[in-house]
């Protein structure tokens, strides 16, 4: 029974490591995107649609210098522990928001003036100090190591897959992917419950669910098959037959020409389904990597019913934030780039008549100190976020505001921020918007159990 028993268990893992190999689609010549394994028929309701987008900001955005206190005294403290780094408060008059928490008052960076005036019309909001969490924890636990703590803190890689998967680097689901789990049976075709415009990310990998990965242009192709190989349209067909054959008898051969067969189905789907739906009117930044990408969410989303979904978790990313050096050279660019993308992308789902079923949420890393290095800032741990969209109830903070010191009661050390809301707080918010039910929460957010506060009211 054992040797009998041994094909279908490597069958089993074969198909556990394809699921995750999809960056090759990108990578590989031949473009082999091994996301496409699984097809769910499922009736769908024309209108019943939702989607989620993540924006993730790799390197670990500056809190300090994206929400800048505006009050004088807060602004006062605030420039006396940035030093070179505090934006001069000359600039942050048109950027400062109307809302006052008891005395103090808070601004957008000067570059985000988009997005202010998104808060202005309530499609906006902010959520403060949030970041990876076990359960909540006071500065004296902290201190005395008395609850448990994230993994590995500080360290990009390992707080990147706690961020979107709540374990550290090596974990092989994420909560976009357990929530795209729960959908997959509702839409049409299941391959395209989570997309990943950015290549790879563990936030889109489910249990079942497997992130099917797109560039800015659309499907990746399988190039010697999209067009005559080596001058010949005869060795294209031979390649195409080869590689999706299902007559194969060693059973890793045939999961894997099921699997590319799956890949060339869905890349004529997305190429047809992109193909039917009008051009969008609104603007995007096409120098934009950012932009690029969130355009490409936006055209799939136009083409949801050719694409047969009615739920979809979206990724797309933004490098370059790991700024120890140069930050009042490199940041504003960066929000520049983050606030012409939101905009756009919000405009456009304004466009197609969605702007109420697309939730946009920004993460990243971990945020940095609020003290200056000289040059820039170093690694830390609670950030502002972003949450945007129709059904948002913005113009408003949801969480605590922490203090402008150092060492105070927010501060593990140099003005890294203890956390006053965990990921799993604002990844349960999202998924009960999304429709994940409350005996499924936990599915998604497994820590979610630890909180007895699991919605944070963005909607």
């Amino acid at each position: 029974m054992k040797l009998n028993r041994l094909p279908e268990l490597q069958r089993r893992e074969f198909l556990r490591r394809a699921s995750a190999l999809g960056l090759a689609g990108a990578a590989a010549p031949l473009a082999f995107n091994l996301a496409a394994l699984g097809e769910a028929a499922a009736a769908t309701a024309p209108g019943d649609y939702k989607a989620l987008v993540c924006v993730f900001l790799y390197g670990g955005n500056d809190y300090g210098n994206t929400l800048v206190p505006y009050d004088q005294p807060s602004y006062d403290a605030y420039a006396a522990i940035r030093l070179a780094l505090a934006t001069p408060r000359d600039q942050l008059a048109a950027t400062a928001l109307g809302l006052s928490v008891g005395s103090r008052q808070m601004a957008l960076a000067p570059q985000l003036g988009k997005l202010k005036s998104l808060w202005d019309s309530g499609r906006l909001g902010v959520q403060l100090n949030v970041g990876t969490l076990v359960q909540p924890t006071t500065l004296a636990q902290y201190k005395a190591q008395s609850v448990p703590l994230p993994p590995k803190l500080f360290s990009h890689n390992d707080q990147q897959s706690v961020w979107q998967s709540s374990s550290p680097e090596g974990a092989t689901t994420g909560w976009g992917g357990r929530m795209g789990d729960l959908f997959l049976s509702g839409n049409g075709t299941s391959t395209f419950t989570c997309i990943n415009a950015s290549g790879n990310a563990v936030f889109m990998a489910g249990r079942q669910a497997v992130q099917y990965q797109v560039s800015t242009s659309g499907a990746v192709p399988i190039n010697g098959i999209m067009k005559p190989l080596y001058g010949s349209q005869a060795c294209a067909d031979a390649l195409r037959g080869l590689i999706t054959a299902g007559d194969r008898s060693h059973w890793m051969e045939a999961e894997l020409n099921r699997v590319v067969t799956r890949s060339v189905s869905a890349q004529s789907v997305v190429t047809a389904g992109l193909a039917g739906v009008p051009a969008l009117t609104t603007a995007f930044d096409t120098t934009s990597s950012l932009s690029n990408q969130l355009l490409m969410v936006a055209k799939l989303i136009a083409a949801r019913q050719a694409l047969g979904a009615t739920r979809q978790v979206f990724f797309v990313s933004l490098g370059g934030f790991d700024l120890h050096d140069f930050l009042v050279a490199q940041h504003p660019g960066l929000l520049t780039a983050v606030d012409d993308a939101l905009a756009s992308f919000y405009a456009a789902t304004v466009e197609l008549g969605v702007a109420s079923q697309v939730t946009t949420f920004t993460a990243s890393d971990f945020g940095r100190t609020l003290t200056s290095n000289g040059d820039g800032s170093d690694h830390g741990w609670g950030s502002h976020h972003f949450v945007l969209g129709g059904a948002v109830q913005g113009g408003r903070f949801w969480g605590s505001l922490p203090s402008v010191s150092i060492n105070g009661p927010d501060d593990v050390g140099q003005g890294r921020l203890l956390p006053t809301t965990a990921v799993d707080q604002l990844g349960a918010t999202l998924a009960t918007w999304m429709g994940v039910s409350a005996t499924d929460l936990a599915s998604v957010m497994p820590q979610i159990v630890n909180y007895s506060q699991r919605d944070m009211a963005y909607f």
